[in-house]
């Protein structure tokens, strides 16, 4: 599918993968709707993005906003083609010292965040016959480690509502596509890993954040449902499925890294 003249609304477009995909679609003809929390540095990002392209803050946390910022993109636009559910933090704690705001406010950013973008984009989509959702997951939604339980829960989350509404949506002409990367190499890690030890543990496998920006815009260009990357991590999924017992066994000390 060509990008020219598709609008996409991005969340978490503010930073990281968000910001760098936001400007590839740019570059393929696409016209990027840029949202985050921070203005400011959509504002830096806006600077940055020469051709037609639009923002607005939006909390993926706050419901009427989220509706009102949809509602005032197809106003103006008259459609919709691709919602990109960026939006999402991860932070790394044993689940015995993990308090139950650690797992909620989790949940509520990177799982409840991807159903009210959808649930206010999905109507226009319905009604045009055509779209793409596209859902930033992660390779810990499939293969849970050590110290990410509430974050592995809500990529988790997300893969199973990917693949539900994708089953659901599928005579409709809108596609739902589930992107799974593993560590890369963002602002992520700032607060998801503050003492710097897991990134230096795992740096030889962390991706750069160019190469999963792409694979996003393969995603939408090719319509693909689903991408596991990198290469090694999805062969590595593969395989724990098929053997779970010997993998664990195998691959416990070699993925405990944080």
């Amino acid at each position: 599918m060509s990008l020219q003249g598709r609008v996409v609304l991005v969340t978490g477009a503010s930073s990281g993968i968000g910001a760098l995909t936001a400007k590839l679609l740019a570059e393929r003809g696409a016209i990027p709707i840029l949202t985050a929390r921070s203005s400011d540095k959509l504002a830096e990002l806006s600077a940055s993005i020469r051709s037609e392209h639009a923002v607005f803050a939006m909390d993926v946390q706050r419901e009427e906003q989220v509706s009102e910022v949809v509602a005032e993109v197809h106003r103006r636009y008259g459609r919709i083609d691709v919602l990109l559910n960026n939006a999402g933090y991860g932070e790394f704690v044993p689940f015995a010292e993990a308090t139950m705001a650690h797992f909620q406010d989790m949940m509520d950013v990177n799982y409840m965040g991807v159903v009210r973008c959808s649930k206010a984009v999905l109507p226009f989509m319905l009604e045009a016959g055509q779209g793409h959702i596209v859902n930033v997951a992660s390779i810990a939604g499939k293969l849970g480690t050590a110290k990410s339980s509430g974050y592995s829960a809500t990529k988790h989350a997300v893969i199973g509502l990917t693949g539900a509404l994708r089953q659901e949506l599928r005579k409709s002409g809108i596609l739902v596509s589930a992107v799974n990367p593993g560590p890369i190499d963002t602002p992520f890690f700032h607060r998801a890993d503050p003492d710097g030890s897991y990134a230096r543990n795992i740096g030889w496998f962390m991706m750069r954040p160019e190469k999963v920006a792409r694979a996003i815009v393969s995603v939408i260009e090719r319509r693909k449902p689903e991408v596991d990357l990198p290469w090694l991590a999805a062969a590595g999924i593969r395989i724990n499925r098929l053997f779970p017992r010997w993998t664990d066994a195998l691959m416990g000390k070699m993925l405990d890294k944080k």
